[in-house]
């Protein structure tokens, strides 16, 4: 018995490859971009306040010199913290939603291209 395989149309395999590529173009051009933004977050009332790029490399960091206690280290410390992990989830999850617009949701291997997603 012979089965017969139906012809698809190679147009549509083409435009998917077509698509496919189109897809993979604009997301190492929003990938690009990502990594030169730069997002700021604060903690304790804009005590503290961390700059830090799309690579998630602190640009900088600053200080209200009003939140410098040398009886507490621990709570400027803590602001520090605070605002490194606020800059980096937010450029985290801006990563994810502008890639996510692109691939319709698909999850992609290597988590958009950050060590460790």
């Amino acid at each position: 018995m012979k089965v017969r395989i139906p012809n698809s149309g190679g147009g549509n395999m083409n435009q998917m490859l077509k698509q496919a590529q189109k897809m993979q173009e604009d997301m190492a051009v929003l990938q690009e971009d990502l990594e030169n933004r730069e997002y700021t977050a604060t903690a304790g009332g804009g005590m503290v306040s961390v700059t830090v790029d799309g690579k998630h490399l602190i640009k900088s960091i600053k200080i209200n010199p009003e939140a410098v206690d040398p009886e507490d280290i621990e709570m400027l410390e803590d602001f520090v913290t605070v605002a490194v992990n606020e800059a980096v989830n937010n450029a985290i999850k801006t990563s994810e939603e502008e890639m996510g617009a692109i691939t319709g949701g698909l999850n992609l291997p290597g988590g958009l291209g950050f060590p460790g997603m």
